[in-house]
């Protein structure tokens, strides 16, 4: 009797040793199963690019932003992806900069200064009143507003950048030369004259090579007659000095607002920042030693590739192109 309880306890005793045994050998197969259960984000609206073309995160992107004097964020208008940004961006670098922050956007003119002031600085104008008195975009309310209002409620300068639109068409229409017999009072909402152009930096001589010189379109005029297309009887020269004033101001006036020490958050069209030229050659002409840095937005069907044409700013922002819309740019 006393053979077969040893028998039953040695049969027993290997009959656990084997289930242990067993138990290690699949421990690799439980922790396996636990790293494929990890959530990973497999369909991002956006993903960021350093210039390098890495994927880096918001916070990275953030804390590399802090280091320049002046931060460009180019939007696309109507992008919600760009908006939701602009603002976390502004919550961002108001808890890390405080009261050396200073904002200021293309979508206010720099005529709109004074209310502007009546209303952040000074107190002395409602929402309301404000809202009613100045020129707003269309997509104020949705997208620009909750910017503004979060710079009021923490009293956060904020600057009218933009060259009032009246001055860049009168450029077009008519020439640079008329701004000379503007008034002082409206020759203050533009950089001092002359204005400085330099019509062969590339995003400007892209923008011309669709047209044809000053000279072909004056002998096609004379044989022809005036013109009834997009240029409406204007050298093509003007159109390219229209857009480049409007970077001139927004450069001139961000300096004029910016001081040693300060951080200058400015969001303007990615077209005026794209590249590092536009507002950056404006601001880099004006004080050669300031620091700027740049992110861009830029549509794309695969946010997971990055390519070299991607590569147009110090963060290249690729959101997915079928992103819903803030508003319908050409309804159908």
């Amino acid at each position: 009797m006393k053979q077969i309880s040893l028998i039953v306890a040695l049969l027993l005793t290997l009959s656990l040793s084997a289930q242990s045994n067993k138990n290690k050998k699949e421990a690799p197969a439980v922790k396996q199963q636990t790293v494929l259960n990890t959530y990973t984000n497999d369909f991002p609206a956006y993903v960021i690019y350093n210039d390098k073309g890495e994927k880096v995160t918001y916070s990275q992107m953030v804390n590399e932003l802090l280091d320049a004097d002046i931060f460009l964020f180019g939007e696309l208008h109507n992008d919600p992806i760009s908006h939701w940004l602009e603002l976390s961006l502004l919550k961002a670098f108001h808890q890390m900069k405080g009261e050396k922050l200073v904002v200021g956007a293309e979508m206010w003119e720099t005529d709109n200064q004074l209310i502007m002031d009546e209303m952040m600085v000074l107190k002395l104008v409602d929402g309301k009143s404000y809202t009613e008195s100045s020129k707003l975009w269309s997509n104020f309310t949705t997208d620009y507003k909750p910017i503004l209002v979060y710079a009021q409620q923490n009293g956060l300068p904020f600057i009218c950048t933009n060259v009032p639109r009246r001055y860049a068409r009168i450029v077009f229409q008519k020439g640079i030369e008329y701004l000379d017999s503007l008034s002082d009072q409206a020759k203050s909402y533009m950089p001092p004259l002359p204005i400085h152009f330099d019509l062969t930096q590339p995003v400007y001589a892209k923008m011309a090579s669709v047209f044809p010189s000053d000279e072909e379109f004056e002998k096609k005029q004379m044989e022809s007659g005036p013109s009834k297309g997009a240029m409406h009887g204007s050298k093509p020269s003007n159109l390219v000095k229209a857009q480049a004033i409007k970077d001139a101001t927004m450069a001139y006036f961000i300096l004029k607002n910016w001081s040693p020490g300060k951080f200058f958050y400015h969001f303007n069209g990615e077209f005026h920042s794209a590249n590092h030229s536009s507002i950056e050659y404006y601001l880099k002409y004006y004080n050669p030693n300031v620091r700027v840095k740049t992110a861009s937005i830029i549509k794309k069907s695969n946010v997971m590739s990055f390519e070299e044409r991607d590569n147009r700013a110090n963060f290249n922002i690729i959101v997915q192109d079928d992103m819903t819309v803030t508003y319908i740019a050409n309804p159908l």
